[in-house]
């Protein structure tokens, strides 16, 4: 990670003596990072910038090159302290001088362990380079959403003002024109057909990810678009079902922010008194399993569906607004895989690690679809979200 450290220094103070607390403080944190003094004419142009407040009687100074700060970076103020000299004193001062400004600017003081403050910097600098990543990102919305996902929305200017994700409408006679290039086939090989037309619409259109109007699919070629997400997904695509546009940005939040794939699926099933749910639904990316198989597409009868096994463990389910105005995560525990006829083919029995979060999907969802991420992600997605 690109971490760059500027400082603040009272002239009160001897500065051997700073010097070697600040070599000390920093050394503790075992992070890699560029040095820049009190030279702040590159701040704003790296992954994470932070301010080190080494002493106090720093406030003025903090005072001075903030319009400066201000013209080169919109970003949170980081203030990094070790409690010296009353350094932690200062940065109080600071952060509160920053919350009375017209436009109320945000900011963090980072203190405490040396661990704690290495585990913030790096969760910081994750939520940083996943901003980075999503800027000039282009998805596909190919096909409206599907007509039942009347609340699945997105709002495309403020997707692109906050995340800097275009999102791009695609015909769905694009895709079928495609499909019908080649010979008519049912099961694994029409199957296969449709995944080689979406790499060429990804292609076309240059896209890091799309959502598709699947469902079209099994009147239109009498198959499904499960086998294809599941595998452009695992080649490191965002590939979503049902043109739902606020799952895939979900999607697309969790791949550049952990660099993994979700499992986009339907609550089938909540127990607020235990915290136990199901999360359902007929594909799942290949490379977030152990197994799979396949089956028929659930609902239709029809083309190929994947029942995936995926390892049991620590799991993050994330859902965000299409209008970015709110957020869902919370973890928990993948207990088991099941199997049975009458759902979607890959099932997931997940244990919430804070059960009253359970009550959210009966109370206040944001939409049916939700994201499963292998892993803890919450404090990264939650970091990520604060600052946009």
């Amino acid at each position: 990670m690109d971490i760059a450290i500027y400082t603040l220094t009272s002239g009160l103070h001897d500065e051997q003596t700073v010097a070697h607390v600040t070599h000390e403080f920093l050394d503790s944190l075992h992070i890699d990072y560029q040095f820049k003094g009190n030279d702040f004419k590159d701040y704003g142009s790296h992954t994470l910038d932070l301010i080190y407040i080494r002493t106090g009687g720093t406030e003025g100074l903090f005072k001075e090159i903030l319009p400066t700060l201000q013209r080169q970076s919109s970003r949170p103020v980081y203030l990094l302290t070790s409690g010296k000299s009353n350094s932690l004193a200062a940065s109080m001062e600071i952060l509160s001088y920053l919350r009375q400004q017209p436009d109320s600017l945000t900011g963090e003081i980072l203190h405490g362990t040396p661990a704690y403050i290495s585990h913030r910097i790096s969760t910081l600098a994750m939520a940083a380079e996943a901003r980075r990543q999503l800027k000039g990102s282009r998805l596909g919305i190919i096909g409206k959403p599907s007509d039942w996902l009347i609340s699945s929305t997105a709002d495309a200017t403020v997707v692109r003002q906050k995340l800097g994700i275009e999102l791009i409408d695609i015909d769905m006679g694009e895709l079928l024109s495609l499909v019908s290039e080649q010979p008519m086939a049912d099961g694994l090989a029409g199957a296969e057909h449709i995944c080689d037309a979406l790499r060429t619409i990804v292609s076309r259109h240059q896209l890091q990810g799309f959502t598709l109007r699947c469902f079209d699919l099994l009147s239109a070629v009498h198959n499904t678009g499960c086998l294809a997400l599941a595998r452009l997904n695992a080649e490191g695509l965002v590939a979503g079902c049902e043109g739902d546009v606020p799952a895939m940005l979900s999607m697309m939040v969790g791949r550049a922010l952990c660099h993994v794939s979700g499992f986009q699926s339907n609550p089938a099933y909540i127990d607020t008194q235990t915290g136990q749910m199901l999360m359902a639904h007929c594909t799942i990316p290949l490379d977030m399993v152990e197994r799979y198989e396949y089956d028929t597409h659930f609902e239709s009868g029809i083309g190929i569906a994947i029942r995936g096994y995926m390892k049991e463990g620590p799991v993050t389910i994330f859902k965000l607004a299409g209008d970015l105005s709110r957020h869902f995560a919370a973890e928990g525990m993948l207990i088991a895989n099941q199997a049975k006829p009458d759902l979607c083919r890959t099932q997931q029995v997940i244990q919430l690690d804070d059960k009253s979060q359970a009550s959210y999907f009966l109370r206040n969802p944001i939409g049916n679809h939700h994201i499963v991420l292998p892993g803890r992600h919450k404090e990264a997605l939650e970091e990520l979200l604060f600052s946009i």
